[in-house]
C-alpha cells in the first residue's frame, strides 16, 4: 500500500566481463606528423603538365558528351537530358509532326518577304499578321502537346517522378527543326514511346 515497502528478491549482480580492446597495432601519430602527411602543395610542381592534363580531361568529357548527343547514350548526356522521363519526353516530341518546328523557316521567309514588300504597306502588314498568326498557332499546338505529354508521363511514371520543367523542355524542343535537335532524335515520326 502507500508507504509500505515491499520486499523484493535480491538478484545477484552480473559479473562484468572484461573485454580486451583490439588496438591498431601502432602508436597514435603526433599532430605534426599527421598534418605533414595530409599536406599537399597548393600549386603543382609542373604547371604546364597540370594544365595539359586538365585540358585533356575536359576535352575527353566534351567529346564523350558530344558523342552521346548524337547516339543518345544516357551515361554521358548533360544533366538536363538524363533520365527515363526526359528520354520519354524527347521521344514523344520527336515522334509527332509539330507546327512549331516549321515556325522558324516560315518566319525567316516572311522577314525576307517583308524586306521586299516595303513599298507595299498592305502586303507588309499582312505578312506581319500572318507571322503572328503562325506563332500563335504554333504556341497553342505545343501547349496542347505538353498537356498530353504530362498526362502520359503521370500515367507511366507517377507525378512524383517527373522532374521540374519537363513540360518546358518538351515545349522548347518542339520549336527546333528536327535535324537541329540535341540530343538527336532516336525515333522516327509516328513511333510514339510505349
Amino acid at each position: 500500500m502507500i508507504g509500505r515497502r515491499k520486499s523484493t528478491p535480491v538478484e545477484p549482480e552480473p559479473q562484468p566481463v572484461e573485454e580486451v580492446a583490439a588496438g591498431k597495432g601502432r602508436p597514435t601519430p603526433k599532430r605534426k606528423e599527421a598534418e605533414a602527411r595530409n599536406r599537399r602543395p597548393l600549386v603543382p610542381d609542373d604547371r604546364k603538365e597540370a594544365k595539359r592534363i586538365a585540358r585533356e580531361r575536359r576535352n575527353d568529357a566534351y567529346m564523350r558528351q558530344r558523342e552521346a548527343m548524337n547516339t543518345g547514350d544516357e551515361r554521358y548526356l548533360p544533366m538536363r537530358d538524363k533520365g527515363p522521363v526526359r528520354r520519354y519526353a524527347r521521344d514523344y516530341v520527336d515522334a509527332r509532326w509539330s507546327i512549331a518546328e516549321f515556325f522558324m523557316p516560315l518566319a525567316l521567309l516572311m522577314i525576307v518577304a517583308m524586306l521586299f514588300a516595303g513599298s507595299y504597306p498592305q502586303l507588309a502588314n499582312a505578312l506581319v499578321l500572318g507571322m503572328y498568326g503562325i506563332l500563335l498557332v504554333a504556341i497553342v499546338d505545343s501547349l496542347i502537346m505538353v498537356q498530353l505529354l504530362k498526362r502520359k508521363l503521370r500515367k507511366k511514371f507517377g507525378a512524383d517522378q517527373i522532374p521540374g520543367w519537363t513540360g518546358f523542355y518538351a515545349f522548347g524542343r518542339s520549336f527546333y527543326f528536327r535535324r537541329m535537335r540535341q540530343p538527336k532524335p532516336q525515333v522516327r515520326r509516328g513511333e510514339y514511346p510505349a
